[in-house]
């Protein structure tokens, strides 16, 4: 039997070669030394930096590939912190959960240009250097990562079986031992999808992430965003062909590094084992595995995870006390009339702030072309969900099929709009298209993959159980999709749906304005307004497109999308 195939514990006793040692020795210094050659020059001058201009020489990609790496790392590892702190807090607090939710379908929504009046922030705590651009540069990434992962880990908190949680109870199992014995295992074979489709949506953002320009304000970091920015500026099909190979170079050093061993690991946290089939495996999981000094670093972090199960007293059960419910629901009224306060003050001050300069004629043009720009979402997740539900569930429930597909889904949905812009607004002018329709589908390239991710999930997670006797009872065609697919997938469709809606709104501000060279083409529409807006420095009509998208995404997400999950959560839950 091959080691690789082998339980944790047989290897572990096992006999390990040295040879594992070395190439993680080695991996781990050429990580390090690549942190050092991409954190160069970050206490440097920022005016010395913008004075350097990008290079589309083919050689210069490799060091903006590292430093665009580096950036997208660093984002993905702060909005792992951000999931397991807020998408926690949600889950967990009822009282939270009423202000934190809805606040996660805003931040969602809102366009990652309106984030990038920031800069201006990141600049100020480093006068003059360039840490404070990368910090920018990394929130904006940051931005386009964070939400769809806390969005998984807080529907997967709300969704642990019964069954589990009696057994993290009979065990006695104190907050901090149930949240890594049971709370993140159940929940991180939905997250690792979801945190492959965020790094895809950090590079979908990358151009406005490392080519920022607000008003008179213009950084430019070196990077592949930077390079594919000058490259279309420039109208040279060569550069860009060079940057999606660095992307395509980069993108596969996290398949094999990153994701091929999250992926292999997380077979050891499913419900559901079935007989016979063969797991996942990664050479880098088994280098991590056999080395004897990986191993020595994951015992001291099993050793961290378990100081607190040591130190632990028994819990004390205190007898309930009388009038609990009654303070319960005061405490409640009173929470709800501050948060109540609280966001009417907020609503004042920006209402305020937009009509103090902007006729309300304009107001109702900008609500136009949010009804516009909500037209354009609905139709294209309507398309992305014929297309990709019944692609996600053939991938789901072929595990070797699902190992071919996954990277060069990561891949498709890592291609900025900008890349397709060449080819959009030539065939526009060409044919004398309607920029309204043929704009439209750059909102979705990047989004659809939501959708495909999380039904690829859900059909994985389709109980053994329930396919044998489906099978054996005959069930097939469009009963075995009404009876056994859909019910099982539904859940995970609607969280991707909801996910790639946000996404899409979010996409409207790089899509609905499409420039090739000289040709500059819009649409009318939320999107392009915001985009108009931002680069011309207008705060105030910044504002005012970001508060009426978030307006449309909130009324959205509660009128429709959070009762449709809600009753696919009671009415197809596993457990």
């Amino acid at each position: 039997m091959r080691l690789d195939r082998l339980p944790i514990s047989v290897l572990k006793t096992r006999f390990v070669p040295g040879g594992w040692d070395v190439l993680a020795f080695v991996l781990v210094f050429a990580f390090f030394i690549y942190l050092a050659e991409a954190a160069h020059g970050l206490t440097g001058s920022l005016a010395g930096l913008q004075a350097t201009p990008i290079s589309l020489a083919p050689s210069a990609l490799v060091g903006y590939a590292a430093r665009t790496g580096l950036r997208m790392l660093i984002a993905m590892i702060a909005s792992l912190v951000f999931t397991f702190t807020y998408a926690t807090l949600a889950a967990k607090s009822r009282r939270a959960e009423v202000v934190l939710v809805p606040l996660l379908d805003i931040l969602q929504s809102l366009p990652i240009l309106s984030f990038s009046i920031t800069i201006v922030f990141f600049l100020s705590l480093t006068p003059g250097r360039v840490a404070g651009a990368e910090m920018a540069a990394i929130f904006l990434i940051f931005t386009s990562q964070a939400w769809n992962m806390a969005f998984s880990f807080y529907h997967s908190l709300r969704s642990i079986p019964d069954e589990l949680d009696e057994a993290a109870r009979s065990f006695r199992l104190g907050p901090w031992m149930r949240f890594w014995r049971l709370e993140v295992p159940f929940a991180t074979p939905p997250l690792i999808w979801n945190m492959m489709m965020s790094m895809s949506g950090g590079w979908f953002f990358v151009v406005a992430s490392e080519a920022i320009s607000v008003g008179n304000t213009t950084v430019t970091l070196p990077g592949v965003g930077s390079y594919v920015a000058l490259a279309v500026e420039q109208r040279n099909l060569a550069a860009i062909g060079w940057a999606i190979g660095a992307m395509f170079v980069v993108i596969l050093i996290y398949d094999q590094l990153l994701f091929r061993p999250l992926i292999a690991g997380a077979d050891w946290f499913r419900l559901e084992q079935e007989a016979g089939l063969t797991p996942s495996h990664s050479w880098a999981l088994t280098m991590m595995r056999r080395s004897r000094v990986l191993g020595l670093v994951a015992r001291v972090f099993a050793g961290v995870l378990n100081i607190r199960s040591r130190s632990r007293k028994p819990p004390v059960i205190l007898p309930k006390r009388a009038l609990t419910d009654r303070k319960l629901r005061l405490g409640d009224i009173l929470w709800y009339v501050l948060i109540t306060l609280i966001g009417m003050v907020a609503l004042w001050k920006a209402v305020w702030f937009v009509l103090e300069g902007i006729r309300p004629s304009e107001i109702g043009r900008v609500m136009v072309f949010g009804l516009t720009t909500l037209l354009r979402v609905g139709v294209l997740i309507a398309l992305a969900s014929i297309i990709w539900v019944p692609v996600g569930v053939f991938v789901g429930l072929r595990p070797r099929v699902a190992r071919v597909v996954q990277p060069i889904a990561q891949f498709l949905a890592a291609f900025p709009a900008i890349l397709f812009f060449p080819i959009v607004v030539s065939g526009i002018v060409l044919w004398k298209l309607n920029p309204d329709i043929w704009l439209s589908p750059l909102m979705i390239l990047g989004t659809q993959w939501y959708i495909l991710f999380n039904v690829i999930v859900g059909a994985s997670a389709i109980p053994t159980d329930l396919r044998y006797v489906g099978e054996n009872l005959h069930v097939r065609g469009w009963l075995w999709w009404k009876r056994v697919a859909l019910p099982a997938i539904f859940p995970f469709y609607v969280t991707g749906a909801i996910t790639a809606s946000g996404g899409s709104w979010n996409a409207s501000v790089v899509s609905e304005v499409a420039v090739w060279g000289k040709e500059k083409l819009s649409a009318n529409g939320l999107g392009a307004y915001i985009a108009e807006a931002t680069g011309a420095g207008d705060f105030r009509r910044t504002v005012l497109g970001v508060v009426v998208m978030a307006l449309f995404v909130v009324l959205l997400n509660r009128v429709f999308w959070r009762p449709l999950y809600a009753g696919a959560a009671r009415k197809y839950r596993m457990t």
